[in-house]
């Protein structure tokens, strides 16, 4: 069966077809690294993870119960802690966040010794295009993989291929987003790195 053409694209998806082709200029077409062979920056969770608006943290200053406490970022990325005014927090992670917070703390608190943990993350965003019968971006809940991203654009179309599936996500020290195969029985299957590959906010995930 032949690919539909481009004059019988619904008006509609134009928009997606166009941010498709301004993602493959951005990789040249056929490099790839396969799933099983790509790895993560070498940080901890805590090093990667980034705080966000709306995220529970439960801000602990030890020997200090008066002072520690769980509360939700505001909408202006700020949290506010006895003792302490405005505290910028989204964009850090927690280990930043609580040298920060010991910092301020150091007038008031002697050898303030701090943790923070995220114990609410806010949803990740991503964007589903190519042969997806619902492509677009989608809201999933933090640590989904990359079957919660399928299944939220309702799965592949008649012309998807199932070794076809990429993510592209931008890493630092890269100038063009690294493009991640998957295999879809793979995915199924639950075999090798693709059974506990996570998606993150800014990732693209492209089926052909």
């Amino acid at each position: 069966m032949s690919r539909p053409s481009l004059r019988s694209l619904s008006p509609r998806r134009w928009p997606l077809l166009a941010s498709l082709l301004l993602l493959s200029a951005c990789y040249q077409p056929g490099r790839f690294i396969w799933v099983d062979d790509y790895r993560e920056p070498q940080t901890t969770q805590d090093e990667s993870y980034l705080i966000r608006k709306g995220d529970v943290i439960s801000v602990n200053v030890w020997n200090q119960r008066d002072i520690s406490t769980r509360l939700r970022v505001r909408e202006d990325g700020r949290i506010s802690l006895p003792l302490l005014n405005d505290v910028d927090a989204a964009g850090q992670t927690p280990a930043a966040l609580a040298r920060l917070v010991e910092q301020k703390l150091k007038d008031m608190v002697a050898n303030p010794v701090v943790t923070i943990i995220v114990d609410e993350a806010q949803p990740i965003r991503v964007s589903v295009l190519g042969e997806v019968r619902n492509p677009g971006r989608k809201l999933l809940e933090a640590n989904s993989g990359l079957l919660q991203a399928l299944s939220e654009a309702g799965g592949f179309s008649d012309y998807a291929r199932e070794d076809g599936v990429y993510v592209l996500r931008r890493e630092p020290g890269y100038p063009t987003p690294i493009r991640i195969r998957f295999s879809y029985p793979s995915l199924t299957r639950n075999e090798g790195n693709a059974s506990t590959f996570r998606l993150k906010t800014g990732d693209v995930v492209v089926v052909e």
